[in-house]
């Protein structure tokens, strides 16, 4: 009995070490691009797959913008980064992406102090209940909206610096999302209720609205030379529920340190948009595993949605 237990225990360990090998690995950026004399900025780059981006960025000789709200936290990665690339030229920025006011004045700083910008990547991401300081519904008003005002308010810049490129962490949730106009308009929210389980369905809505985000930009973009893309990181050990509830973090900690994989993995893709030569007649295309994914569902290719959440974005941001 002693040795049957034995047995199965090394059969379960060795099938469980054969699956991160095979199934859960995921493929590593290959660009070789340095990016010395370019600038790069990061949302939510002080933890997780954004501080990795970042840092990997930093190595290839970027001047790397870590904005973020927590200013200690940001503070440490910023020290962290250049210790690890000896690359001077990385910052941090102050910028909440839950308030419409602090990304008009991060925006306005930034215009101020840098003179070009060649990478956005919209990479801070949240499932968290509340509302914003603007009155929206939190995973909304920070996936979503704050990423959107940002990236509007920056396009010029973009431009002028061109070829630049906007990569937005997006996720294969989206799959699970809607966008329900009604809900948004009437009550600055993508769904009603508080409980984990609705707060994980308004992630998955965020999601959806960060691919139509791109899709929509795209379009906008054609004739310039800035390209956009939209991704899903992979299964990924990072802190983006951390704000969870109870029941939350015990049903989903043992799936993630058994499933999920660490955030040098997840920024792969990331990493593949930003810097990958070539893609650039992808622009608005949602990428998985360092590839375009060609099977994505029709509502995240749904012409009249993206405009008309580009359209209400821009209202919600005082921009029309």
């Amino acid at each position: 009995m002693l040795l049957e237990l034995l047995l199965f225990a090394v059969l379960l360990v060795g099938s469980y070490f054969l699956l991160h090998l095979t199934v859960l690995k995921l493929p590593r950026c290959k660009s070789t691009a340095k990016l010395h004399g370019k600038t790069a900025l990061v949302t939510g780059a002080n933890t997780g797959i954004g501080k990795t981006t970042a840092m990997d960025l930093a190595r290839r000789g970027a001047r790397v913008i870590l904005a973020c709200r927590d200013r200690r936290r940001a503070e440490a990665a910023v020290q962290e980064i250049i210790q690890e690339t000896g690359n001077n030229q990385v910052i941090f920025m102050q910028l909440d992406l839950a308030s419409l006011q602090s990304v008009r004045s991060f925006a306005d700083d930034f215009l101020r102090s840098e003179s070009r910008l060649d990478l956005l990547i919209n990479n801070a991401g949240l499932i968290n209940g509340g509302k914003t300081e603007d009155g929206f519904g939190m995973i909304f008003g920070v996936n979503h909206l704050g990423h959107f005002l940002l990236t509007v308010l920056l396009l010029d810049r973009l431009k002028a610096s061109g070829p630049s490129r906007v990569v937005t962490v997006a996720s294969k949730a989206y799959r699970m999302g809607k966008v329900d106009f009604n809900c948004l308009t009437t009550h600055k929210d993508l769904d009603l209720g508080g409980n984990d389980y609705q707060l994980f369905k308004k992630y998955c809505h965020s999601k959806l609205c960060n691919i139509l985000f791109t899709y929509e930009l795209a379009k906008r973009l054609q004739g310039t030379s800035v390209t956009c893309y939209s991704l899903h990181p992979g299964a990924i050990k990072t802190e983006i529920g951390r704000h969870g509830g109870f029941w939350w973090n015990l049903i989903l900690t043992p799936i993630v340190f058994l499933l999920f994989v660490d955030a040098e993995s997840g920024a792969q893709t990331t990493l593949h948009c930003a810097l990958e030569q070539g893609i650039e007649p992808l622009s608005g295309h949602f990428f998985s595993r360092c590839a375009p994914l060609l099977n994505i569902e029709s509502k995240a290719r749904d012409d009249a949605a993206a405009k008309k959440l580009w359209e209400l974005s821009e209202s919600f941001c005082g921009l029309s």
